[in-house]
């Protein structure tokens, strides 16, 4: 039954809010981290980068089914920017999963059913105030504060991208997804289809994820923040293709 694991049906789902921090690494420090079949996608041949997405997702459902059975769940999900060649040789840009947790154990279940990303489920919580608002997990031992000011956002201190538009080319998610098999010499493909796509910078104050820090790194930094909202966002059924 590991087929089921392969995206064998197309999800259709709404992202109510997405939010992403990425974080740049000297590129040989992440290479360790990704299957043969990949590569990393850098910034000037220097820089590598992970992105940390925490998403709202609504209305979530196997494609062709009614809005009203679909499952609203948080997702916090840790992705390393890759590149795959195909067959055809084209270059394909996507995300490799490191991890990935939800707040509902239904999620966590039918998650592990029908992908290969070992959700595990988790804590969520959430602060809102006038200037800032906060998301955080005990059990995961992460913490973001957002700023809520509407005022002009400059990049973080250090960021390797000169300017918005640059680091918009990182701001995730990616139009695929890959899992690689190694002893079967194949890649699991699967094409994310957006729309009404409009990342907005955004001022972080504070994060930390316990995640990142034990990985062996060094000190990760921040190289943007972006959110969007209501995004109708779906999965095409997955494609295994070898290499």
């Amino acid at each position: 039954m590991s087929f089921l694991k392969n995206h064998p049906f197309g999800i259709d789902a709404k992202f109510e809010s997405s939010i992403v921090l990425t974080y740049a690494f000297p590129k040989e420090e992440l290479k360790k981290f990704i299957p043969q079949c990949l590569e990393l996608d850098t910034f000037e041949d220097t820089w590598a980068f992970v992105a940390i997405a925490m998403v709202s997702t609504k209305r979530l459902r196997p494609k062709g089914f009614p809005v009203f059975l679909g499952m609203d769940f948080f997702l916090v999900g840790c992705r390393i920017f890759t590149i795959y060649r195909n067959k055809a040789n084209k270059r394909l840009r996507g995300l490799y999963i490191l991890k990935s947790e939800t707040d509902k154990w239904e999620m966590e279940f039918l998650g592990n059913l029908f992908t290969h990303y070992n959700y595990s489920k988790t804590d969520i919580g959430f602060e809102y105030f006038e200037n800032c608002r906060n998301i955080s997990s005990l059990n995961s031992d992460f913490n973001v504060t957002i700023s809520n000011q509407a005022v002009a956002i400059d990049l973080p201190t250090g960021s390797p991208f000169k300017t918005w538009d640059e680091a918009r080319r990182f701001a995730g998610p990616l139009p695929f997804t890959f899992t690689c098999f190694e002893k079967e010499k194949s890649v699991l493909i699967v094409e994310g289809v957006r729309q009404n796509w409009k990342p907005k910078p955004l001022r972080i104050e504070h994060h930390n994820f316990d995640f990142l820090d034990k990985l062996g790194l060094s000190s990760p930094l921040l190289a943007n923040a972006f959110e969007v909202n209501n995004v109708p966002y779906s999965w095409k059924k997955g494609v295994v293709e070898r290499w």
